[in-house]
């Protein structure tokens, strides 16, 4: 392998099976090489190319080397396991950004290269990691969420506090939206602020004070206004919507994708099925007991009737071949702990591979990134982690961290040490 002028970074990956993420069969030992970022060749150990220069090398013997994973829910910002209003009163402006910093690097250490933050990330986070200046994955972000007064997103209590100012870093993590004027403004003020992708709230949910689940959010004719013009713009709009009718609101409107859609049924499925659109179904945060030490009074109520028959809705939407996203809700449930999400689905019915390609290839899809990630494919970005054993045969192996041996983004190792090499010890294959 001739070096490239400019001092380009070589890492080789070796020894382990490739489950590759294009919903191929794993392939045992093989040898990935990446070159200045990208996946350059990838193939059996015994056909490798010999490396020669300075590059660095990573054992995968005994594991499994896949796609950097994509989560397509998370909340950096927020406090995971609970939002009780009391805890943030004391939160001071700006908290938030330093507070992300941890939660950022242990999401990347977990195995999630890609994010898609759905409120409460701004610019500044997203510059700060792509600059290297804060370790963490490459995020997508919807900025603020469009929710209507006394919906979801309103956070405001009785006597005014909001405690939505403290979960953005840069204060609120929402915009009010009443009305297709501003709808129509919002999203373009969302957009302006940098999101790549629109959410709204179809329905009300569990943590806004002064709304339930089975109340509407915003209404078709105000999500109508926000598909249109995000789709002028080429970005896609997530609708956080739990209630049946909801979900089905916000398919009619075209939205992208349905984040959680816990109560969704056969209309809605249907729906689904004739539009493409993806069910992000967030079984991480939906499965988890409610804290009543952590969580308002309402919210505890709120999501034990939420989760009375959320199993068999969502198992029935997988069944009928709904696409599907890995997405956690990261911020409710715990950070770090991104890659438990793949167990929950198959408890609900995907097979591991197809939970794998959930969290690797359809969930970059959705993000409108797969041309970049999702998959490794030469000329890609070679993010790729290497997992302990064999995810396929034991789908909760990934969801342990500790089982995480390392994770490369953008060809660079951000856990687990690569091996300094010379570039004079033989390796099989012919020279490239």
């Amino acid at each position: 392998m001739t070096p490239r002028p400019g001092g380009e970074r070589t890492v080789v990956v070796r020894g382990g099976a490739v489950i590759d993420g294009t919903g191929a069969e794993p392939r045992p030992d093989h040898v990935v090489v990446v070159r200045d970022g990208r996946i350059d060749w990838i193939g059996p150990a015994a056909e490798a190319p010999h490396v020669s220069g300075p590059h660095e090398e990573v054992d995968a013997a005994g594991g499994t080397v896949l796609p950097g994973f994509v989560d397509a829910h998370v909340h950096m910002t927020m406090p995971a396991g609970g939002m009780n209003p009391a805890d943030l009163l004391d939160q001071p402006p700006h908290f938030g950004y330093y507070a992300a910093i941890p939660v950022l690097r242990d999401t990347l250490d977990a195995g999630v290269t890609s994010v898609r933050d759905l409120a409460g990330l701004d610019m500044a986070v997203q510059k700060a990691v792509d600059d290297g200046i804060v370790a963490g994955p490459r995020t997508t972000i919807a900025y603020r969420a469009l929710g209507p007064t006394g919906g979801h997103g309103d956070f405001r209590t009785c006597c005014g506090f909001d405690s939505g100012t403290a979960m953005g870093p840069g204060g609120a993590i929402s915009m009010l939206t009443d009305g297709v004027d501003e709808a129509l403004r919002n999203t373009r003020e969302a957009m302006r602020k940098g999101a790549g992708v629109i959410k709204v709230m179809a329905s009300g949910g569990v943590w806004s004070p002064r709304d339930t689940p089975w109340h509407d959010g915003l209404n078709v004719e105000e999500m109508t206004v926000v598909v249109r013009e995000a789709a002028a713009h080429g970005v896609p709009v997530a609708a956080h919507a739990q209630s049946a009718r909801s979900i089905r609101n916000a398919l009619t409107a075209g939205v992208t994708s349905v984040e959680h859609g816990y109560e969704i049924d056969a209309e809605g499925i249907e729906l689904m099925l004739d539009r493409g659109a993806f069910l992000v179904p967030t079984l991480s945060t939906a499965t988890t007991p409610p804290d009543p030490a952590k969580s308002a009074d309402y919210a505890v109520a709120k999501k034990l009737r939420l989760q009375e028959h959320l199993g068999e809705n969502i198992s029935a939407a997988i069944a009928a071949g709904v696409r599907v996203a890995l997405g956690t809700d990261s911020g409710i449930c715990p950070h770090g702990r991104n890659l438990r999400e793949l167990a929950l689905l198959v408890d609900h019915g995907m097979s591991p591979m197809g939970a794998v390609l959930a969290g690797t290839r359809d969930a970059a899809e959705l993000l409108g990134v797969a041309d970049q990630v999702g998959t490794l494919e030469p000329g890609k970005r070679a993010d790729l982690v290497v997992c302990e054993g064999d995810p396929l045969s034991d789908i909760t192996l990934p969801g342990d961290p500790a089982n995480i041996r390392a994770v490369l983004k953008d060809g660079r190792a951000h856990k687990g040490a690569a091996l300094a090499r010379t570039g004079n010890e033989p390796t099989a294959g012919a020279t490239r």
